[in-house]
């Protein structure tokens, strides 16, 4: 027999390093040609984060995120940017990259108002120098090299470490991060409880990002993570053996493949954090976070049964089910 039951998992997450120093720094340069170049060491693994950087810069400069070139993670020329990890680089390198391009520009905007003789509001979009809101002729890149003709430097850093404290020793109490993420997640389930097999058939991911630089990235992001949630409520298990991993190996260390994924559906919740670049904060391991408790409480939903250890497998399934159906006939008498 089938049976269905739905599961709810929520969940709040600090962002960045736990009460620890947190920094990253950030150099954009402008080049000749009016496009910009952002030096950082935030590592992207896949998550984006070089396209995200690039799109923040952009957004301050007043240019497209297609002219701004990102040189990430070269320790031979790019500052600290921490580790990729704790969802803190949108958050955290993303703020220092703002505060490069930020620096940067004002160089760029004082030459452009002497170069107007203007002492009307100067900003910088599609490339053009725009005066009191009104777009000109004058391009950025000849304000670029004007600077370059005086000997201007056009080269802005940025530095951001978010304001945190330790954890008292005695008490706990603590400012440990600087933001939190917030995450609500919904599961429907189908377990067989001849096999004991469970199968996730929909997911619903509501999650506060701050503000979705790029949607289809955080979209992403949340896909991603609700799958490897996926793979830690029901299949992901290391198993030791007299000290020693016995399924070192992807043919025994089970994994979710495409047909374990379940229909997915992302909703952003774009709740602005104030201490964000343009309001954003991070979306890396929130997504995965709620997913196995969501589950748990489907499977709970479906069969009556409370099963605690992780992963959900066949086997705990149907020991669950005999140990709820002897405890019925003893309560019977």
């Amino acid at each position: 027999m089938k049976k269905r039951g739905t599961g709810i998992g929520c969940m709040w997450y600090g962002i960045g390093n736990t009460g620890l120093p947190n920094p990253a720094s950030a150099f954009v340069e402008w080049l000749d040609d009016g496009t910009a170049n952002l030096l950082v060491g935030c590592a992207d693994i896949g998550q984006g984060s070089d396209t995200i950087l690039a799109q923040i810069v952009a957004e301050e400069l007043g240019i497209s995120a297609e002219n701004v070139m990102v040189t990430s993670a070269d320790t031979l020329v790019t500052p600290e940017g921490g580790a990729t990890s704790a969802s803190r680089q949108t958050y955290i390198s993303g703020n220092a990259a703002r505060l490069a391009a930020k620096e940067a520009k004002q160089v760029a905007l004082a030459e452009a108002k002497d170069m107007l003789t203007t002492n009307g509001n100067v900003d910088f979009a599609q490339g053009l120098v725009v005066v009191d809101g009104t777009p000109g002729q004058l391009q950025v890149k000849e304000v670029v090299n004007s600077c370059r003709m005086k000997g201007k430097l056009t080269l802005g850093h940025g530095w951001f470490n978010p304001a945190t404290t330790g954890l008292d020793a005695n008490t706990g109490a603590g400012a440990p991060y600087g933001t939190y993420a917030f995450a609500t997640q919904v599961a429907e389930v189908e377990v067989d409880t001849q096999t004991g097999k469970v199968e996730v058939l929909r997911l619903v991911a509501s999650h506060d990002v701050g503000k979705a630089i790029n949607p289809k990235l955080v979209e992403a992001q949340i896909e991603g993570g609700s799958v490897m949630g996926v793979g830690y409520a029901l299949l992901e298990e290391v198993n030791v053996n007299k000290g020693r991993i016995s399924n070192p190996n992807f043919d025994a260390y089970l994994l979710p493949m495409s047909l374990d994924t379940p229909e997915i559906y992302s909703f952003i919740v774009e709740d602005l954090e104030p201490t964000g670049p343009f309001g954003a904060k991070g979306v890396g391991e929130p997504a995965l976070i709620p997913t196995a408790a969501a589950v748990a409480n489907a499977v709970y939903d479906a069969i009556g049964v409370r099963i605690y250890s992780l992963p959900i497998t066949p086997e705990r399934v149907l020991q669950a089910l005999e140990e709820k159906a002897a405890a019925e006939v003893a309560a019977k008498g």
